[in-house]
């Protein structure tokens, strides 16, 4: 009777180890499942903190595209001005050589 019992102690030894190192297992993977879950959280954290990043960059930009639109018609605005003033700075040019050169003519042929 003595083996009937030392294979019964036997067999309960090896499940009682089996179970102890199941239960090793199941510690170290809910560990490991932890250590995942926290890394998770940080970068969900992260890409929270670079979304609202990459959400201000792109509200400049549109504000940036915005301010040099309105830079460009103003710049093509003060060119069509300068044109205009360059042409009537032309035209009073000739009015004053031809104003000039009346009186020449005037002045000459009188003497």
């Amino acid at each position: 009777m003595n083996t009937w019992d030392d294979r019964q102690r036997q067999v309960l030894q090896q499940g009682t180890s089996a179970l102890e190192r199941t239960a090793d297992s199941l510690r170290r993977s809910e560990r490991t499942a932890l250590e995942t879950e926290a890394i998770g959280a940080t970068v969900v954290a992260e890409l929270g903190q670079q979304r609202e990043t990459l959400i201000r960059a792109s509200n400049r930009l549109t504000n940036i595209d915005e301010n040099m639109s309105r830079t460009q018609r103003i710049l093509n605005g003060m060119t069509r001005n300068i044109l205009t003033n360059k042409l009537i700075l032309i035209l009073i040019i000739i009015s004053e050589v031809g104003i000039l050169s009346c009186l020449l003519y005037i002045k000459l042929i009188k003497k």
